[in-house]
């Protein structure tokens, strides 16, 4: 067993299938983890805001291969075409609970819960040949799966007893102020709209409209391509500028804002008022700073950097610790200085697929 994977989450899991499809067995593979349950993490966040459908694509599965995906297996059950004609036009997207069940799935039948080991790895310190993970071995190839830092609020509202997080359980009181404008925060309005509130948005710009979290071009490979040839300071900004608010055209989001204005439930603000409630849909805190492991890393070995951004190799890897020998790997939101969308599924098949093809061409595995 010389494979270790940090983290048990989605990106963990999504690597682990990928090693199990290349052909190494549990036995090769170890997952350190706090958490068995691969959607542990991510299933009580989506249950907060009241998530019913991915938004992810085609290839937003945990599958090692894009096909066939969720709209192939969901058309052989129901003997309809129609989950594949939505997917080759990009509007395929599973629920919630179908794509719960299909990590449970997977999860049974990949291995998983043979490889896994209730540990958290605090410190990845790199030696001769390979890497150190905090007394409880050492692996040749190692994939770092930490998923997002804490919660972000803003530090004007912390201790505010009005607060709660969007993230976190909470009902919806008669007047609710949501603050932020991505895809949480517009399912927070819908939702406190539907609970009966009056919902004022508090935002200072207005979010853009677009299917995915970030561009589609950068999903392809000319796109990414360009990307990859971006000077650093230039790719820093980029990055900053992906991460902005966003959420997805359409009726199903605007019809029901467009009623709630007029009657004069929904209205957006550049600040808070006077609300009962204030739900915070502000996502995550952002840089490797923030994770006590990737910054240990990076000061450990003198890791490269660009603002908040460890600086890796086009396939995730990280440069300076990488070798024919050896292999230190990034996946989840913390790889996104090579693939922008690296917190989506097909972002961390994207790095998992990199990673496996280095263990794969390592000649002592």
């Amino acid at each position: 067993m010389r494979c270790a994977i940090v983290g048990s989450g989605l990106g963990g899991f999504v690597a682990y299938a990928t090693l199990r499809h290349s052909g190494l067995q549990p036995a090769q593979i170890a997952v350190f983890g706090d958490d068995p349950d691969p959607a542990g993490a991510w299933r009580p966040r989506a249950a907060a805001i009241r998530q019913r459908r991915m938004r992810s694509e085609s290839d937003g599965h945990c599958y090692p291969t894009s096909f066939p995906g969720l709209a192939a297996r969901q058309a052989a059950r129901r003997a309809s075409l129609t989950p594949l004609l939505l997917s080759v036009s990009d509007r395929y997207r599973p629920t919630v609970t179908e794509f719960l069940n299909h990590v449970q799935l997977l999860r049974a039948r990949c291995g998983w819960d043979r490889s896994f080991v209730p540990a958290r790895i605090e410190r990845v310190r790199a030696v001769d040949g390979g890497f150190e993970l905090g007394g409880y071995g050492r692996f040749r190839h190692v994939l770092l799966a930490p998923g997002h830092p804490s919660l972000s609020l803003p530090p004007e509202l912390e201790g505010d007893p009005r607060v709660v997080h969007a993230y976190e359980p909470h009902e919806y009181a008669s007047r609710v102020a949501v603050v932020g404008a991505g895809m949480a925060a517009a399912t927070e309005w819908l939702n406190a709209l539907a609970a009966g509130a009056e919902v004022t948005s508090v935002r200072r710009r207005e979010p853009a409209r677009r299917p995915l979290n970030v561009a589609r071009p950068l999903f392809t490979k000319r796109g990414l391509a360009s990307f990859h040839a971006t000077p650093p300071a230039e790719r820093a900004e980029l990055l900053s500028g992906f991460g902005a608010p966003s959420y997805p055209p359409g009726r199903a989001w605007d019809v029901p804002l467009e009623r709630a204005a007029r009657e004069g439930r929904f209205r957006v603000a550049p600040e808070l008022n006077g609300s009962d409630q204030v739900i915070c849909a502000t996502g995550f805190r952002r840089g490797f700073e923030h994770d006590a492991l990737l910054r240990y890393l990076v000061e450990e070995h003198g890791l490269g950097t660009e603002q908040r951004w460890i600086v890796l190799a086009p396939d995730s890897t990280v440069p300076a610790l990488t070798d024919a020998t050896r292999t230190l790997s990034l996946t989840g939101v913390s790889a996104q200085w090579a693939y922008p969308a690296a917190d989506t599924l097909i972002g961390m098949k994207y790095a998992a697929r990199r990673f496996a093809a280095k263990v794969g061409r390592c000649p002592t595995r």
